[in-house]
């Protein structure tokens, strides 16, 4: 599996406009749920840190391969959400990586103890 990960600032003359603007990514990018073959998680985060340096938005995805990642890059859906954002992203970072099965089941094999210091494998 592949992991994709995009981070936005987004434009505005006000807060306003810049959390019009923000509610706007979020929502044309969660309609591309079950659209995309191979698209398996999507999610989008809104930064409410408030810090100078943090991006406004994060989209993390997951796709089944690096194959099903290119043809999310040029699906009419995707394409559509492009166009509709038009201009109003002014910074984009992104990352991509492979996921390997085993780290996805160990993560499901752990479980807390109430110490959040310390995780048992069960």
């Amino acid at each position: 599996m592949i992991k994709h990960i995009v981070m936005w600032n987004v434009r505005g003359d006000d807060a306003v406009s810049r959390a019009r603007n923000i509610a706007l990514l979020k929502a044309e990018f969660e309609s591309l749920r079950g659209r995309i073959p191979g698209l398996l998680h999507l999610e989008v985060g809104v930064d409410d840190s408030r810090v100078d340096y943090a991006c406004d938005v994060v989209l993390v995805t997951e796709f089944a391969s690096r194959a099903a990642l290119a043809a999310y890059a040029e699906h009419p859906e995707h394409l559509r959400v492009r166009r509709a954002l038009g201009e109003l992203r002014s910074a984009r970072h992104q990352v991509d990586y492979v996921i390997h099965p085993e780290a996805g089941r160990a993560r499901a094999d752990r479980t807390t103890t109430g110490d959040d210091d310390h995780v048992q494998a069960v």
